[in-house]
């Protein structure tokens, strides 16, 4: 299925879902509450930009310059995002700036890594667990060799690196509590082979201005 056509689907879904959290013309920073519905083929990075634009005017916050916090062979997200601050549909700050979200004075909870209705999303621990966010970076914001063909790709090869939004994971896994460099995803890039690892196709948005 074509990604704008996912898309349209996706909004269509959420014309019935409760507003009412997110604020106008504050929030700043929100986790996709859908994909795209087709794996880790996002449509590239526009067509992730697009989806962020989209499900925030659905929520009721325009006039807004949306990014996906997404990595590509070319591309480091961390670059994509603007400035900052940024701030959830309840107002609370994620980050200062660039330099305080990828450190240790981040903000980034279950909690406060809200979608853009101001709703939690299911993590470790939930059934079923979608704390799996897509990002192709590693832990300084800067691009990994994984990400399904720079978001083009739902086929059975190749991996994307996530993030868990939640900051758990098995205590195996050293980098499980990491918010977007925690593993790689498994058995391709398709829908099932990401919910297979406790995703869902989400991504990170963020107000560039």
């Amino acid at each position: 299925m074509r990604p704008t056509t996912v898309r349209l689907a996706a909004l269509a879904l959420l014309g019935t879902a409760p507003l009412a959290m997110a604020q106008s013309g504050g929030m700043s920073f929100f986790v996709t509450s859908v994909g795209l519905g087709d794996g880790a083929n996002l449509g590239g990075l526009a067509g992730a930009d697009a989806h962020c634009a989209a499900l925030a005017e659905a929520a009721g916050v325009t006039g807004k310059v949306w990014a996906a916090y997404l990595s590509t062979s070319a591309v480091d997200a961390r670059d994509r995002i603007g400035t900052g601050p940024w701030v959830n549909a309840r107002g609370e700050t994620i980050a200062d700036d660039v330099a305080s979200l990828h450190g240790e004075g981040n903000n980034l909870t279950k909690e406060t890594a809200l979608d853009e209705k101001g709703e939690v999303i299911a993590g470790r621990g939930d059934d079923p667990n979608r704390h799996d966010v897509l990002t192709g970076s590693l832990a300084d914001g800067t691009r990994a060799p994984e990400t399904c063909q720079d978001w083009t790709s739902s086929g059975p090869e190749g991996a994307a690196i996530v993030g868990h939004h939640d900051r758990a994971g098995p205590e195996t896994l050293p980098t499980g509590t990491s918010w977007n460099a925690a593993h790689a995803t498994r058995g391709g890039c398709g829908q099932e082979a990401l919910r297979g690892t406790g995703g869902d196709g989400l991504f990170y948005c963020f107000a560039v201005e």
